[in-house]
């Protein structure tokens, strides 16, 4: 059986870290993956997530499963921190599964879909995170996409966006990125956020939201503004959220899928499918990362150190923004790269030529994907002149 396979190739994130890994320079940099890290390069794990996971390890019990929508009590969090006091919570309209990271959060979604209409069309942005036509493809949905990211310009096709949507059909699903748009940087304001969901009411189409970096853009709350405004308008939609950024929870793998109905009898019904779709993945989910967030979402002290934790992440991702803007304009460049300051999150494009990109790998050990996205984490007070004198060396 085994015979017949031909080997396939490496995802090229992953694939870029080998090749990081295996670079002896000394001065060599990591822009691929999509990490946060500190101004050393390290990932740590949060403080706030030390003490609960030391919570953990004096009080827990037992082993046995928790079931195939996971801890109730991590839902009810997660709830919380999503939707605020929206009155969706109050409607009983709300139903979250656990799902093993925001990766199974979307997969779950995708056989969700599926088993509502099998080869149901979904919309994504152009681009969007590289891994969501494989994960939606999987399970037999017909992938197209819709305008989202002016290359030339650096900007939205905002109204390119809205034309495309206007014409997809109510029982479509559009996929929106809540907030820190992976790859581009560029989110909705509040303003098109409002024209978005003032269309997904008009045209009756399903808004799958993925979260993957609630806090890391504006603020918990200001990061929510869209999930929560298509909440209070519209009848059905799918949430998918991830603990692994704001929490730093990577190899815990633990997120969530969330359906909101238009009534409880409707959300019960859509998550006993739901249900049927998790035992047919994996059944049950890890509860390690799910016992972290909800011990520190349920202690006012320790929620209160996740938001100072979370807020230097946030800080920092926003500040080595502006950071490589201003020493890149330190090196002479004319070329204007504001537009890197002005986006939101962990990504950008630096709008370079794939052999530019070929450039700074070859010549400078930087690594970044073909398309010239980086992740700004990867950007430090250290390295930033030696990577600003690099990018204008191949400009």
């Amino acid at each position: 059986m085994f015979g017949n396979l031909s080997a396939l190739p490496a995802d090229p994130i992953l694939g870029l870290l080998t090749k990081y890994r295996k670079d002896p320079n000394p001065v060599k940099i990591d822009l691929g993956v999509g990490v946060y890290k500190d101004e050393s390069g390290h990932t740590a794990i949060l403080d706030c997530v030390k003490r609960a996971e030391k919570f953990r390890l004096d009080t827990e019990d037992t082993k046995v499963y928790i079931g195939p929508t996971g801890s109730a009590a991590f839902n009810d969090e997660m709830g919380k921190l999503v939707f605020g006091e929206h009155k969706i919570l109050e409607q009983d309209r709300v139903r979250t599964v656990s799902t093993p990271g925001g990766t199974g959060a979307l997969r779950v979604a995708a056989e969700f879909i599926g088993r509502c209409k099998p080869g149901a069309t979904i919309w994504v942005s152009d681009p969007t995170w590289a891994n969501h036509a494989q994960l939606f493809g999987a399970a037999g949905l017909t992938v197209k996409t819709y305008p989202y990211y002016d290359y030339d310009n650096k900007t939205l096709k905002f109204d390119e966006m809205l034309a495309s949507l206007s014409h997809v059909q109510a029982d479509d699903v559009v996929l929106l990125h809540a907030c820190c748009h992976n790859p581009s940087g560029m989110d909705l304001n509040n303003e098109q956020w409002q024209k978005i969901v003032d269309l997904a009411e008009y045209v009756g189409f399903t808004p799958l939201i993925d979260m993957a970096y609630q806090g890391f853009g504006d603020g918990l709350e200001e990061d929510a503004y869209g999930v929560r405004l298509m909440a209070d308008r519209v009848q059905e939609m799918i949430l998918c959220t991830s603990c692994s950024k704001n929490f730093g929870l990577y190899r815990e793998r633990i997120g969530a899928c969330t359906i909101i109905g238009k009534d409880g009898v409707t959300s019960d019904i859509a998550s006993s499918v739901l249900l049927n779709v998790v035992r047919g993945i994996y059944s049950m989910p890890p509860a390690h990362g799910a016992a972290i967030v909800e011990t520190i979402l349920g202690s006012d002290e320790l929620r209160q150190q996740w938001y100072e934790e979370l807020a230097v992440m946030r800080n920092r991702i926003n500040g080595n923004r502006q950071l490589l803007v201003d020493k890149i304009k330190e090196q002479g460049v004319e070329r204007d790269f504001s537009f890197i300051a002005r986006q939101k999150g962990m990504f950008s494009f630096l709008g370079i030529t794939p052999e530019q990109v070929e450039q700074l790998q070859n010549k400078h050990s930087i690594y970044m994907v073909g398309s010239s996205r980086i992740s700004i984490a990867g950007i430090s007070n250290s390295n930033v002149d030696y990577l600003a004198k690099s990018i204008a060396s191949v400009l």
